[in-house]
């Protein structure tokens, strides 16, 4: 299983702002390890966010974001004590899911 994601969501007016630090790999071309085995593309390739149990957020990547990922947003709606929950799936369907409470 991945390592837990720091989330952190904070209302600053009408907005949250959420921040997110991603423990990832994000190998994203073919290599080979040192005997000579092929090693794929292993990122992270989607991320969806919930407010609550509604959407804020659906993000694909590709293979050129860097390794252990830092990635904010804001949206409009949520209140102080509201539960933010993220979800990332990579390549090779492992997922994470971590949440936040609005502060």
């Amino acid at each position: 299983m991945a390592e837990p994601m720091r989330v952190r969501a904070l209302k600053n007016g009408e907005w949250v702002e959420v921040k997110l630090l991603m423990k990832h790999r994000m190998l994203s071309r073919l290599s080979w390890d040192t005997g000579g085995h092929l090693i794929l593309p292993h990122f992270i390739q989607t991320i969806r966010g919930t407010c609550n149990g509604k959407p804020i957020l659906h993000v694909h990547f590709g293979g050129s974001v860097s390794r252990d990922p830092y990635f904010s947003f804001k949206f409009k709606g949520g209140k102080a004590g509201d539960r933010v929950t993220i979800t990332w799936v990579d390549t090779e369907n492992d997922t994470r899911t971590d949440e936040a409470i609005i502060g």
